[in-house]
């Protein structure tokens, strides 16, 4: 499961690009709860969703040729530099060269063979999200992929990817965990595009799942607050029940009421 403690090739940062922050921070404050904190105007209107005092998520007004709203996934590396070249060597593609952020980190755009953009966050005085596995904190992702053995030898090689596929609701699923970690250090899955119609109509992309104590609860507030859905809450055996939305502006995300173990 996902942890603050980072580790090499873990998720350690998510923000949102937005047309609209001040829209997107009201959305996500009665969805959630977070609170929007701006990180100061030299960051040029970046801040941070807190949730209770610590960093859920961030986000930033975009203007629209720097493409659709989204949710962006960053991971840990300690070296942002060599993590773009490995990228490379992939048959990656970086979008952002790796630049340094104030004093708080060094972080770099990139995109994998599919061309589903990604992000790499090395720390310095910022390590990472505050909380994460709560309510309201991310707590899973998937990336929708055309091809999903090469998705996953794309991040063995960049990150050293682990995957094992475990059996659920009458299928296999493909979960991924960092470099040398137990099984139980997994953080998503990798999903073949044709397996979800739904999905596959929008192209490969990389999908959050926030926590929620009540999915069907967060489906309709979020419906009231101009979301959409886009699956209707499900329950899914082993995992949880869990909807997909869009916020007003249309950033996909997901919620998830997880199943607690036995015992």
């Amino acid at each position: 499961m996902l942890t603050t403690r980072y580790v090499t090739g873990a998720p350690n940062w998510i923000d949102l690009g937005t047309p609209d922050i001040e829209g997107a921070a009201s959305f996500y404050h009665h969805l959630f709860g977070w609170e929007f904190r701006s990180a100061g105007p030299e960051m040029g209107g970046y801040g941070f969703f807190q949730l209770d005092g610590r960093t859920a998520a961030a986000g930033m007004q975009n203007p629209p040729e720097q493409g659709p709203p989204s949710w962006n996934i960053y991971f840990r590396t300690p070296d942002a530099d060599a993590t773009a070249k490995a990228v490379e060597q992939a048959h990656g593609s970086v979008l952002m060269q790796p630049m340094d952020v104030a004093d708080e980190g060094r972080m770099a755009i990139l995109a994998d063979r599919a061309g589903v953009p990604f992000g790499v966050w090395q720390p310095s005085r910022i390590t990472g999200l505050g909380v994460v596995m709560d309510p309201g904190a991310l707590c899973w992702l998937e990336l929708y992929t055309p091809d999903l053995p090469a998705a996953a030898g794309f991040f063995n090689s960049v990150f050293g990817w682990e995957t094992s596929a475990i059996d659920i609701a009458g299928g296999s699923y493909t979960c991924v965990n960092p470099a040398g970690t137990e099984a139980r250090s997994m953080f998503g899955g990798i999903v073949p595009l044709a397996e979800d119609p739904s999905e596959a109509e929008s192209g490969p992309y990389w999908l959050p799942y926030f926590e929620v104590p009540d999915t069907d609860a967060a489906v309709s507030r979020a419906q009231e607050l101009g979301g959409s859905v886009r699956r209707p809450a499900t329950d899914l055996a082993g995992a949880g029940r869990f909807a997909k939305l869009a916020d007003p502006y249309g950033a996909r995300f997901a919620v998830i009421r997880s199943e607690q173990p036995a015992g």
